[in-house]
């Protein structure tokens, strides 16, 4: 979905059988409301209340499934952000995979899910981002609750709910002839089998060969009494389980054309008898340019193909096929999408007589997105859908279609008017966040894909939408004047102009883009430093390779630039909060902190012999002091400067630091305590004296002592990114994830 910051996973060996260590673990309920000092041996932890903040989806919707046997309830899953259940009763996504923690951040990308017709509250997921050997082997996750708790089985295989195809069918399957048989289809390890609900799984025969590139089994679907699999790596493209418990390739399928080259989803029409499965010539969600459809009637063998309208890739049509559901209700009644349909925009079309004839709903459509504004992305009005892999029918509602995008699910009750069903599913990946000193405002974000935000709530999607003029994509720099706080800038990447930067006046509000911008910007946007007294911007420049170019600096707003040939490439800028002429950059590539007094013209190399070779390593500024600084080395620790960055000390007792930030100091009661009146220090790290793993801490007395102040309930995965506290209410914290967007809290 995104390139993102992600935590150095540690290497682990692919085990080339699919034997899995059958250990159940028993994992916290979801949704506990107040963090607690349960779990690791807590010392010390304080209750919060978590909240997400409302921005409305913003991330890749990969798998939509209504339960076929219960009105009302359905699940979606997301590439990196867990997955969800939907509330019928309150219009909203509860979230059921926030206790995954630190270590096992690969497990937030949600591979496939599958329910049991026959048992409403059983819910398994197929967990894990990434199937290169860098990453930490899948779990499978499954409920009686219906996702409320947890039992976990680790496989020895990787998933790659976060790769190409990852919007492809469900992997994941309870046999249709025995609720307590699971099938789970992997993309380089063959088919995998669990004859114990899920407990324990091994590998079985399966007619094709699985590669260490390719993409596997890319669906499993019950016809009956029969499963089919869909398989992306060549040859015969469907099998099925056959009359003596093995697999065969289905007898006469599409073969010998790019249009039918891979099978991306199917769906069942029990009422019809027909299977339905779409095609394309690319498992997607980019890179695809050829697609079909086609019906298998299951009794009597017959292919038909059914295609709504053919890609021609030659006339600027090309596209493929991507999601398939079938109306429970009706017979012949089903719906498919196109996918990476740039020139001509994604559709969903609608068949009531079995494909014979097709209907595209995109042609009518009204698409209302007044609750989440940032979908006009800068325009007048809002796209129908790019990246559509993900479609159902309401079992019990044939009118009610939903769908997915690459930024949230729209939904129907009448074929006609759409609108987000997104309320509660929040996948945002946050790379900065700036809580404004002032009462205007609650939050300004930068986050991924979707640029800049101002939050003027945190409990509805920003009535701005995104940033404009310009528009960014992935937002690589926000920053505001410390002494001037109306006066923001934003760096990111361009999207729909050339324009980089940008300066506000207002908070954040409303954006101008720079005059002029060094002629790097557009092609390495780096992250941006503003003084304290705003008169001085500095702008660092990095390719999304890594490749690193000169910093500038501009005294007018961006109006001009000059080089600063002595600041460290591609480092992060810091300005001092009180002295307009310091800046401060850690040079992670020799482990140095320089330093500038003279307003960024020059810089002076300070500290040594500090962590290197992290470029997540980055210095802090406490705010309302001068040349105060704090440094988070991950795993090396937290190191603190009092004098401008030509010392450093390590904070005694932090084993680990990776995002810090500061917020309102706490109050002063009685007799002045050590650090009374210091900022309030929030970091996500780990200080065993408080919690002997990573967890989101907060210090009131400099560092001198920690509290834990989330739970084994919220933990989000990796959150190594951004935190910063709330200049205006002590305790108050925000805090950025990698796909489950804005966490915020205060003390309960």
């Amino acid at each position: 979905m995104r390139a993102s910051s992600a935590p150095t996973p540690s290497r682990r060996t692919v085990l080339a059988s699919a034997a899995v260590a059958a250990t159940a673990v028993a994992l916290p309920a979801a949704g506990t409301a107040t963090a607690s000092s349960r779990g690791h041996g807590d010392s010390t932890a304080e209750p919060h209340r978590w909240r997400t903040a409302a921005i409305g989806g913003t991330g890749f919707i990969t798998g939509v499934l209504f339960h076929p046997s219960v009105k009302g309830l359905a699940y979606a899953r997301t590439d990196i952000g867990g997955a969800y259940r939907w509330d019928d009763r309150k219009a909203r996504w509860t979230a059921l995979t926030d206790h995954l923690g630190w270590d096992d951040w690969n497990l937030l990308g949600i591979e496939a899910l599958a329910v049991d017709p026959a048992h409403p509250d059983r819910l398994y997921l197929a967990c894990g981002t990434y199937a290169q050997s860098w990453a930490s082997p899948g779990a499978v996750l499954r409920s009686e609750d219906r996702g409320a708790t947890w039992q976990r089985a680790d496989l020895t295989v990787r998933l790659g709910a976060n790769e190409d195809g990852r919007g492809a069918g469900e992997r994941l399957l309870v046999d249709p002839r025995d609720s307590d048989t699971l099938w789970l289809g992997t993309r380089h390890d063959g088919l995998l089998r669990s004859t114990d609900r899920g407990a324990t799984w091994a590998s079985v025969d399966f007619p094709a060969t699985a590669s260490a590139s390719g993409q596997g089994v890319m669906f499993l679907a019950a016809a009956g009494r029969t499963v089919y699999a869909g398989w992306g790596d060549g040859g015969s493209a469907l099998y099925r389980t056959d009359g003596s418990g093995g697999w065969e390739a289905v007898p006469g399928q599409p073969s010998g054309s790019a249009a039918t080259k891979v099978p991306v989803r199917a769906a069942y029409d029990g009422r019809g008898r027909a299977l339905y499965v779409t095609y394309a010539d690319a498992p997607g969600p980019n890179g695809q340019s050829d697609g079909a459809v086609h019906r298998l009637d299951t009794v009597t063998g017959a292919w038909t193909e059914v295609t709504p309208v053919k890609p021609d890739a030659t006339a600027g049509d090309g596209f493929g096929y991507g999601g398939v559901a079938v109306d429970a209700r009706r017979a012949g009644t089903l719906v498919v999408t196109t996918n990476n349909r740039w020139a001509q925009i994604d559709t969903v079309f609608r068949s009531t007589d079995a494909g014979v004839t097709w209907t595209s709903l995109k042609d009518t459509a009204v698409l209302d997105v007044a609750e989440t504004p940032y979908l006009r992305w800068g325009g007048e009005s809002a796209k129908f859908g790019w990246w559509i892999q993900a479609v159902a029918v309401d079992p019990f509602d044939s009118r009610h279609i939903v769908y997915g995008t690459g930024a949230t699910l729209f939904g129907t009750r009448d074929l006609v008017h759409w609108a987000p069903e997104i309320r509660g599913l929040e996948e945002t990946s946050v790379r900065f966040l700036v809580a404004p000193p002032g009462k205007d405002g609650r939050l300004l974000s930068g986050l991924g894909d979707i640029g800049v935000m101002y939050h003027d709530s945190l409990t509805a999607s920003p009535s701005r939408g995104m940033a404009t003029n310009p528009v960014f994509g992935t937002a690589t720099g926000l920053a505001m004047a410390a002494l001037k706080p109306s006066y923001v800038v934003r760096t990111g990447w361009p999207s729909g102009s050339a324009s980089a930067g940008a300066s506000s006046d207002d908070g954040g509000r409303t954006w101008k883009p720079f005059a002029t911008q060094p002629e790097i910007a557009a092609s390495a946007p780096g992250p941006v430093a503003v003084s304290a007294d705003g008169a001085v911007l500095l702008w660092s420049f990095v390719h999304w390779d890594g490749t690193k170019y000169p910093a500038h600096r501009s005294t007018d707003g961006g109006t001009s630039w000059s080089e600063v040939g002595t600041f460290p490439k591609g480092g992060a800028p810091v300005a001092d909060p009180i002295d307009p002429r310091r800046f401060y950059v850690y040079d992670t590539d020799t482990g140095a902190v320089f330093h500038s007094s003279d307003g960024g013209v020059t810089f002076t190399r300070g500290a040594a012999e500090l962590p290197s070779g992290d470029v997540q390593f980055k210095v802090v500024a406490a705010p309302g002091r001068s040349g105060d600084l704090w440094l988070s080395a991950k795993d090396n620790g937290l190191f603190r400067s009092t004098d401008g960055g030509l010392t450093f000390t390590p904070v005694a007792g932090c084993q680990a630091s990776h995002a810090l930030g500061f917020g309102k100091a706490a109050p002063v009661r009685g007799r002045k305590r050590p650090g009374a009146g210091y900022p309030a220090v929030f970091q996500t790290g780990r200080v065993s004296a408080t919690h002997d793993a990573v967890a989101v801490l907060r210090s009131d007395d400099a560092g001198a002592t920690w509290v834990r102040i989330n739970d084994d309930s919220h933990q989000w995965g990796w959150t190594g990114e951004v935190i910063t506290g709330d200049p205006r209410v002590h305790g108050r914290v925000y805090l950025g994830t990698n796909g489950r967007g804005i966490q915020y809290a205060e003390p309960a």
